[in-house]
């Protein structure tokens, strides 16, 4: 059992350096290669880069069961959410007053509403069904569209998030297990022309982590006699949610918090609607059927998700678009008010 518990906070670390180091300048590469605007970069390739470990725990706890383990994917990914509107938006704002930019801000929070309000209408029966894990991803890709779009049609000036990533001084490799994954795994800011190879290379390490996360986790559950869902909705969320936790709080350094609220939202809609949709809709797809969902253990966790949304956006609106240290550390609060129910509800 001591086994199982040093291999999840290894692999943990292991997914916060090989997303931050490795997966995320390669796509920044890549975004670049394809041209691609910040926007669409932001809600594509730069999600997909971020959102990495809760997709692929996501996709070994669907695949991984005969059931499609929709308990643990779905309290992985709504626990990340809770944590990333919650502590990552509270720490970034710790720093610095965080002044955001109300166009893209008011588009990321309207898709994610909506997406939440999707969340529980799916979750209602205790069933997904193949219509329900499609509207899932083409939402997504109405979103995509929109992020293209809503610049041309509020003019506002954009950040560069891909720059973001490249001066990102998380990516300077030190330490022996930097070094060694160095070796096995380019890295991309030193060797450009191999970012082709980092990308597949990432995602395969962060594949093989994802499933010895969920296969350990399930393990420690069974020897605790513990609900797998608790320990997603807590464990495993907030262990995905380190690589975007210390880039936001070293963006927020640097001044720019507003990145961190940004790509805190954009995670948030990448994960619910392709980290759970995606999965769900080649499982149904591929095998028939619908997928069980142990509501139970989610609804009061969904719940609070949209409280906080709501209070964030209402927050936002009183303050001028503005995030100070008092708001989050308030946020970082309600984070801990949140364990503590989900510790007394087991």
């Amino acid at each position: 059992m001591v086994g199982s518990g040093l291999l999840v906070l290894g692999a943990f670390y292991l997914l916060s350096i090989i997303s931050e180091e490795f997966f995320v300048p390669a796509i920044d590469r890549l975004a670049k290669k394809l041209r691609l605007s910040s926007d669409a970069a932001g809600a594509t390739l730069l999600a997909i880069g971020s959102s990495a470990p809760e997709l692929f725990t996501s996709i070994f706890a669907v695949f991984g069961t005969q059931t499609g383990g929709g308990d643990i994917g779905a309290g992985t990914i709504v626990g990340s959410a809770i944590f990333n509107v919650l502590v990552i938006v509270g720490a970034a704002s710790m720093f610095r007053v965080v002044k955001l930019q109300w166009q893209p801000v008011l588009r990321d929070m309207g898709f994610y509403i909506l997406t939440i309000l999707i969340l529980f209408w799916a979750f209602s029966d205790g069933r997904i069904s193949l219509l329900e894990s499609g509207l899932f991803v083409l939402l997504y890709f109405i979103y995509i569209v929109a992020a293209i779009y809503w610049r041309k049609i509020f003019n506002y000036q954009d950040v560069d998030a891909v720059e973001l990533v490249a001066d990102n001084p998380v990516n300077n490799l030190g330490g022996l297990v930097r070094k060694i994954l160095g070796v096995v795994i380019p890295n991309p800011v030193r060797r450009p022309k191999l970012y082709g190879l980092t990308f597949v290379l990432s995602i395969l390490a962060i594949a093989g982590l994802s499933h010895q996360l969920v296969h350990h986790v399930v393990v420690i559950a069974d020897y605790f006699s513990i609900n797998p869902t608790f320990l997603a909705l807590t464990v495993l969320a907030a262990g995905t949610s380190m690589p975007d936790l210390i880039g936001s709080v070293i963006v927020a350094k640097q001044g720019r918090g507003d990145m961190a609220v940004s790509n805190a939202l954009g995670s948030n809609i990448f994960d619910v609607l392709v980290g759970l949709g995606a999965p769900w809709l080649v499982y149904i797809a591929w095998k028939g059927g619908e997928i069980n969902v142990g509501t139970e253990n989610l609804f009061a966790s969904i719940f609070l998700l949209f409280a906080t949304v709501v209070a964030l956006l209402f927050l936002m609106l009183i303050k001028n678009w503005k995030i100070g240290h008092k708001s989050g550390l308030f946020l970082i609060a309600l984070y801990g008010g949140y364990l503590i129910y989900i510790l007394k509800s087991l």
